[in-house]
């Protein structure tokens, strides 16, 4: 069980128990459980979704799925999509994109990245239902597994490169439920994670812990999104 509340407290702000410090290559094993802690995730929006859409009009019912979303995850996958974009998308050099990474400075290519996917993330949840709000969690966080598995670390430092490498196979097995509930959604959102961690791995020479974050995020609106094109 340590490796799973090792998992929660990384990923969300649910209350684990003391763990102390991190030990050599336990990130790595909790990494397998990130699917799981996605099915936590998910079962708090679909709980929320069915309160408040039961009580307030569409649209304010969707915002506070939205902000439940953020704060369960207290913005950690955000704050990577922020981040990775402000590094990937201007014209700079390898280096200058890995030292952005470390600046915490937000820039123009996050701030227009970062609002238009909350709009496209906001409409999203208000035309998905619970369902899709259940599974999307679970799904990006199993995703994640294969960029972490298959491409070198940016840097040797960092939360990220002590993750990699780990919990594909158990990962999978968490997962499984939503390929076979979702499989043409589940699948087309894969493909388009795997490009964007594609297009990150050329241009930092590696995945960081930013691009992960980034990843998760993104994952989590490709699923409802092609959950809604494929419906």
């Amino acid at each position: 069980m340590r490796a799973f509340w090792r998992a929660l407290g990384f990923l969300t702000v649910f209350p684990t128990p003391a763990l102390g410090d991190l030990a050599p290559g336990e990130l790595r094993r909790a990494s397998g459980y990130f699917p799981l802690v996605g099915w936590v995730v998910g079962v708090v929006l679909w709980g929320g979704h069915r309160l408040l859409f039961g009580v307030w009009p569409e649209g304010l019912a969707a915002a506070g799925v939205l902000a439940l979303w953020l704060g369960v995850t207290g913005m950690l996958h955000l704050d990577g999509l922020l981040d990775s974009a402000d590094a990937l998308l201007p014209p700079v050099s390898r280096e200058r994109r890995l030292a952005i990474l470390r600046d915490r400075q937000v820039g123009s290519f996050a701030f227009g990245v970062g609002a238009t996917h909350l709009l496209f993330k906001l409409e999203a949840v208000a035309a998905a239902g619970a369902g899709p709000l259940l599974l999307a969690p679970v799904f990006a966080r199993f995703a994640v597994l294969l960029p972490m598995n298959l491409f070198p670390a940016a840097r040797t430092e960092g939360l990220g490169a002590r993750a990699r490498r780990g919990g594909l196979g158990l990962g999978l097995l968490f997962a499984l439920p939503v390929f076979g509930l979702a499989p043409l959604a589940a699948g087309l959102a894969l493909a388009l994670v795997l490009a964007v961690a594609v297009f990150a791995q050329r241009r930092l020479g590696g995945l960081t812990g930013d691009v992960y974050g980034a990843l998760i995020e993104l994952g989590e609106l490709f699923f409802l999104l092609a959950f809604l094109t494929v419906s």
